[in-house]
């Protein structure tokens, strides 16, 4: 993209998230990894009368070949860490999400925007005001359920016990103090009691593996008891080569946290689309957590929730044509939200 360009949505983030005259602004990014995110986002600052500053961590001393979140580069640089917990606002362009350093940070009062998605997708799903207002209905839904239901034509029949984590909404920009939030992002989550989760979950070809980047090719089946999953095998008689993936994964961090069952909840961006790994290397798969009406789990650490469990191994799964019930509401009607407060204003 076009820096100029890039600056000038880097200008309207920085504007939704509040960023006035007199807030400090700073740009956290790692190695040689987005210089150009960097310079778009403090010349937007600086247009908004903030003082800003970037802050460059080296790379990582050794590549595992494994997404470890948690890891953030800062753990041993606490005078890092300080100088971004003095900051109005932080733009982190490395992904510091379940790591101790970002919750010290968050705690500090600095609120925080994730942008690591290539520029030409941060253009296409900026954010807005009016899709932040169906992302809070869908929030205070989420936050009032005991119970979740999740069932799919595929055989997923699993439920969530609710109400002793709270419930998160994203929509992809952050005006309070202590907030994060990631651009681009549309949907609701929250987690399910630590051994609250039991049932089946059935991936069908075209669901999503994240972080792999990957659409399901064969069918999956994870039985799940107590919170915990214990048995991945392929399903309906396929020949399991996504379910030995999954597995293999979770296997290599020698982690039992790692079948632990994370958050849960749905995407509400029509812009969205589920495509679109077909279209956009290099980033975190965003778009695809967001797309609407999908219902998306996920399998590791529930630590961003205030949950025990941070173990390194994560995976989101957006899947599509499912529903969901909260405490014996529909509110996921075969990848159709019901609810016309959460639907774009050509779907109500």
């Amino acid at each position: 993209m076009d820096q100029n360009l890039f600056n000038e949505i880097c200008l309207q983030q920085l504007t939704l998230s509040g960023v006035h005259e007199g807030e400090s602004v700073a740009v956290l990014t790692r190695g040689d990894e987005r210089p150009e995110y960097a310079s778009a986002f403090m010349w937007a600052a600086q247009k908004l009368g903030a003082p800003t500053f970037h802050l460059r961590l080296p790379p990582p001393a050794s590549v595992s070949g494994a997404w470890a979140v948690g890891d953030s580069g800062l753990g041993s640089n606490p005078l890092a860490v300080e100088a971004l917990k003095s900051v109005d606002m932080l733009v982190d362009c490395t992904f510091l999400l379940f790591s101790p350093e970002q919750f010290e940070i968050q705690a500090a009062g600095t609120r925080i925007l994730t942008a690591v998605e290539p520029a030409s997708l941060l253009a296409r799903l900026m954010p807005t005001e009016e899709l932040r207002e169906r992302v809070e209905v869908g929030a205070e839904l989420l936050a009032k359920a005991q119970n979740m239901r999740i069932t799919s034509p595929h055989g997923t029949d699993v439920t969530y016990r609710l109400g002793v984590y709270p419930t998160i909404s994203e929509y992809g920009y952050t005006d309070q103090p202590g907030r994060w939030d990631h651009w681009p992002a549309a949907f609701v989550f929250t987690g399910g009691a630590d051994d609250g989760v039991d049932g089946a979950i059935v991936l069908a070809p075209g669901d999503v593996l994240l972080p792999f980047n990957t659409y399901v090719q064969t069918p999956v089946e994870l039985r799940i008891e107590q919170g915990f999953i214990r048995d991945i095998r392929g399903g309906g008689g396929a020949s399991g080569l996504d379910a030995d993936l999954l597995r293999s994964y979770i296997e290599s961090f020698d982690d039992p946290r790692g079948y632990g069952m994370s958050h849960v909840g749905w995407g509400l961006d029509e812009r969205a689309h589920w495509h679109g790994l077909t279209q956009f290397g290099g980033g975190m798969g965003m778009e695809l957590r967001s797309f609407y009406g999908n219902v998306m789990f996920s399998i590791g650490p529930n630590n961003e929730l205030g949950g025990p469990n941070d173990t390194p191994c994560h995976f989101d799964i957006p899947m599509r044509g499912c529903s969901l019930y909260l405490d014996d509401e529909l509110i996921v009607d075969a990848g159709e939200l019901t609810m016309p407060e959460m639907r774009p204003a050509d779907r109500r």
